[in-house]
């Protein structure tokens, strides 16, 4: 017989995936949650949701594997980044070309499976027979576990995705990419009628993290770094007038960044936990822990950096992003004065 949960043990945390899409342009899409949402109310967040079963099966609680990088993580990104904001990401299994389908047909689609009345995989399948999800251009770019003190926890695999640059390419590559007025369709996020979302943008990361920074937008630890750790390769001057052969340069830089690290930002597993409370009463969060599900594995986070915020009706404000030895070393100076 399996015992109750006892009040002092962490909720299991689901299985949730997440998608830093990258646009043409080397911008990144956000998505204004809903007021009512249980999670990340009124907050901008990156498309993504929980597993569910048309994803596949995921590892029980208990099972390390639970909180790897897998077939099911990347489905449920591509599943619920359609749903939430109508970007599709599919192609044909056998041409390798990306599957294009009308914005009407795509927003029926989405009502229908909003309604229950279908599965993405179903709906999918409708429009061609030989469409799957492109789950093999998803880049892993860390996992996060929520804290044990938030009721509502998630184990959160997070990806890059890079959409198509607006460049001529050999000829032999063409079947694989979609024509430029695909790639425009493609690129064309919009929300899902207020379900969850209220809004669906595309804007610079280093856009997304000033308009938190001046509290126009509520952005949460997750979201706030990995963009801030964009935006130093992507946004990059010049900006606004960058050759293509630039704009590539900066991802091909990402993607070397994000391959780095020890352990790498791709197998970072990050579960922010409070290590100080600065004079001024800002939470000082550490990131190299990845979680009590994770104790005594090799999972490590984040062990140089700190995020800095200042909570307010359980809403992250005034978050940032500074070097662990400075941030403690500026506290321990304060505290000596």
């Amino acid at each position: 017989m399996t015992s109750a949960k006892r009040d002092n043990e962490p909720t299991v945390p689901r299985p949730s995936s997440s998608v830093l899409l990258v646009s043409s342009k080397n911008e990144i899409l956000l998505l204004h949650r809903v007021k009512t949402s249980t999670s990340f109310a009124s907050a901008h967040v990156f498309p993504g949701g929980n597993l569910s079963n048309q994803d596949g099966e995921c590892p029980p609680p208990g099972d390390l594997a639970r909180h790897d990088d897998s077939p099911s993580y990347r489905r449920a990104a591509i599943r619920e980044l359609f749903e939430e904001s109508g970007i599709l990401l599919a192609r044909d299994r056998n041409s390798g070309k990306m599957l294009a389908v009308d914005e009407p047909i795509r927003e029926a689609g989405r009502r229908l499976i909003h309604h229950n009345k279908t599965t993405f995989d179903e709906w999918l399948k409708q429009q061609s027979a030989d469409a799957e999800p492109d789950i093999g251009q998803l880049i892993p770019f860390t996992r996060w576990v929520t804290p044990t003190n938030v009721p509502k926890r998630y184990t959160t695999q997070m990806y890059l995705y890079f959409l198509p640059l607006p460049v001529k390419v050999d000829k032999s590559l063409l079947k694989q990419l979609p024509t430029e007025g695909e790639r425009e369709e493609h690129e064309i996020p919009t929300s899902d009628g207020g379900i969850e979302v209220t809004e669906a943008q595309f804007l610079p990361a280093s856009a997304w993290v000033g308009r938190a920074q001046k509290a126009e937008i509520i952005l949460f630890p997750p979201q706030f770094l990995l963009l801030h750790l964009v935006s130093g390769f992507l946004d990059r001057e010049p900006r606004t007038c960058a050759s293509v052969e630039q704009m590539e340069n900066r991802r091909q830089a990402l993607v070397e960044f994000v391959h780095s690290g020890s352990p790498p930002w791709t197998d970072k597993c990050i579960s922010p936990k409070m290590i100080h409370m600065t004079g001024d009463g800002r939470s000082v969060l550490g990131l190299n822990d990845p979680g009590p599900e994770l104790k005594g594995s090799s999972r490590r986070g984040e062990p140089d950096r700190v995020v800095t915020l200042r909570f307010k009706k359980g809403s992250a404000r005034e978050v940032a992003v500074g070097w662990k030895k400075d941030v403690l070393q500026e506290e321990r100076e304060k505290s000596n004065l």
